[in-house]
């Protein structure tokens, strides 16, 4: 790339390349500030600033030591605080009247952290987004917090940290890394990228300098802040953006966070590292979005999320989303509890919506946020509606609990079309669309999700007075088989999981066919008494549910007479089958 123009910084020229056009005097057009990392230089960024310009004022520079700015020929001029002041410049040059958005990434990031808490560049940054690159001072007290704590989970995280950081070591040592890159690592770089990141990029024209002169940012700054850190607070809107795929960073250096920056957003997707060679429409729409809502103070829904998020930090589900149908009551609502209370924002989908409404409000008040929608999943008009205000609002869903479902009971003969009808459209093709528009979205984004389809231990074990019920349970069980050998290779795993006998108040909502009112509520009461005898909790079904997704679990069976009937079907079939002639109904 050729540069726009030359900005000095004491006594370095910094190269600035720009795209679009340059906001017109008193308009509010915003401009954006990509800050690039190492080994790189700032055509690292043209693929993301050339979307970017479709909106925005962009600007990008080569720091100090790569590309076509000056290098500076001793380790001192490579401090942070010497970075600050070359943004400084170019701010001042490219956006003198008003503040910028910067968007930075690796180093870039760790020396931009740098410029949003010193009073350097105090007013100059409207918003900050970071991508794989923390505060130095942050690392350091996040370093010796966990040191002080000796807790087991803490210092493993430090070492597979220091595993992740290996690199930096190495470019401590006197003459290898420096050397490396001269005699021909530059030439290799685009396929080690490839290798380790999945994507392929072009070396840049300077990447033997780049490489070699940077190792100084590690040399002149590492040792000093880590180990001896200082408190750097701002207040300036933050968008943390983490790809899970870094093989540089693991999440839980992040946990700390929203300590040094309240006015915090997190969005994690998974992808590696270099996130704006391999996804440069995504990092240039999310942004585009932090950068808009700034401007503009409109949060969209994906926004919400990503602050939710940022301050559910630490717990194992934040940041992802949980839909669960049917979850207006019993172990429905239970799940979505569990998986808000372990931080994840929670859709509940019930056809009853003050069922619904009660479950988010409960879901809020374990700090996360939580959206209720009526939904009748026997339809398929209304299931497509909801997959789609989902995906629209909220994007691709990381875990989706397929468990609404009718409970009927009677002979065969007395049973209607309408009767088998009703049951299937419920509890099996409530199943299929749930799977089929929810895994989709999954597989369009590339999510690594997880389809739970609640099915019942009457799918395994045979009973006269069960047929429609049996039946259609039977049926999500085998779909769920197939899916899983379809899923398997996409990073998407299916679980059926097939309760007892649960307390859940779904023997007084089920229908008994080809008996008089009189007899439905006394069989209605009866089969309630036995429920609650067995006393299977809806609390213990929802922690199943929950235990097979972090877990990749097939199939689970929740409740001893579970078990016991799998085994008895398996095992002794024939008597299976013969106690399936028993009249238990009345």
């Amino acid at each position: 790339m050729t540069p726009t123009q030359i900005v000095k910084s004491g006594n370095i020229d910094l190269a600035v390349y720009t795209w679009g056009e340059p906001p017109a005097a008193g308009s509010h057009k915003p401009t954006v500030v990509l800050v690039h990392g190492y080994p790189d230089a700032a055509s690292v960024w043209r693929h993301t600033a050339e979307l970017l310009a479709q909106h925005f004022y962009v600007v990008a520079y080569d720091v100090r030591g790569a590309g076509r700015s000056t290098q500076p020929d001793h380790t001192a001029a490579f401090d942070l605080q010497h970075l600050v002041n070359d943004l400084a410049a170019v701010v001042d040059e490219v956006s003198p009247n008003q503040p910028v958005h910067l968007v930075a990434h690796d180093w870039g990031s760790i020396q931009s952290w740098e410029a949003v808490t010193t009073a350097r560049m105090k007013g100059r940054i409207a918003s900050y987004t970071t991508i794989s690159g923390p505060s130095l001072d942050h690392a350091g007290f996040w370093l010796a917090q966990r040191l002080r704590s000796g807790a087991p989970e803490d210092l493993a995280a430090i070492a597979r940290q220091a595993a992740h950081s290996w690199y930096i070591g190495v470019f401590h040592l006197p003459v290898l890394a420096p050397s490396a890159w001269k005699l021909g690592l530059d030439k290799l770089w685009p396929s080690i990228l490839e290798k380790i990141e999945g994507t392929s990029a072009e070396a840049s024209e300077s990447q033997a300098k780049d490489g070699s002169a940077g190792v100084n940012l590690y040399r002149a700054n590492v040792a000093k802040r880590v180990f001896s850190p200082s408190e750097r607070r701002t207040d300036i809107p933050v968008q943390l953006i983490f790809p899970k795929g870094d093989h540089f960073m693991i999440p839980e250096i992040w946990d700390d966070l929203p300590q040094w920056a309240p006015n915090l957003w997190r969005r994690d997707t998974d992808a590696g590292h270099w996130l704006q060679v391999s996804h440069p429409q995504l990092v240039a729409d999310w942004a585009a979005e932090f950068i808009n809502f700034v401007e503009s103070g409109n949060e969209t829904k994906a926004l919400t999320r990503a602050r939710h998020y940022a301050r559910q930090s630490g717990k194992p589900y934040a940041g992802k989303l949980v839909v669960v149908t049917g979850a207006g009551a019993g172990f429905g609502r239970e799940t979505a509890l569990m998986f808000a209370e372990r931080g994840a924002s929670v859709v509940v989908a019930d056809i009853n919506m003050e069922a619904a409404e009660r479950t988010a409000e409960l879901a809020t008040l374990l700090g996360t946020d939580a959206y209720a929608r009526q939904v009748d999943v026997a339809s398929g008009e209304a299931m497509e509606a909801f997959a789609h205000w989902v995906g629209s609002e909220l994007g691709a869903p990381d875990v989706v609990v397929n468990n609404a479902g009718i409970g009927i009971a009677g002979s065969f003969f007395d049973s209607s079309d309408q009767d088998w009808e009703r049951v299937l459209n419920v509890n099996l093709w409530g199943v299929i669309r749930g799977s089929r528009l929810f895994g989709q979205q999954m597989l369009d984004a590339g999510k690594r999700g997880h389809i739970v389809n609640v099915a019942s231990m009457g799918a395994f074990t045979p009973s006269r007075f069960m047929s429609v019920y049996n039946t259609s349970k039977a049926a999500v069980m085998m779909l769920s088989d197939c899916l899983r050998g379809e899923l398997a290779s996409k990073g998407i795993h299916v679980s059926t999981v097939c309760p007892g006998l649960s307390n859940t108040g779904i023997t007084q909502r089920t229908q008994f066919v080809g008996v008089s009112n009189e007899e439905q509520t006394r069989r209605r009461d009866n089969a309630s008494k036995l429920y609650q005898r067995r006393n299977l909790k809806p609390e213990t079904i929802a922690a199943a549910i929950v235990d097979a997704v972090e877990n990749n679990r097939d199939e689970v069976l929740v409740g001893a007479e579970a078990f016991g009937s799998r085994l008895l079907g398996r095992f002794l079939p024939s008597l299976s089958r013969r106690l399936a002639r028993l009249d238990a109904a009345g």
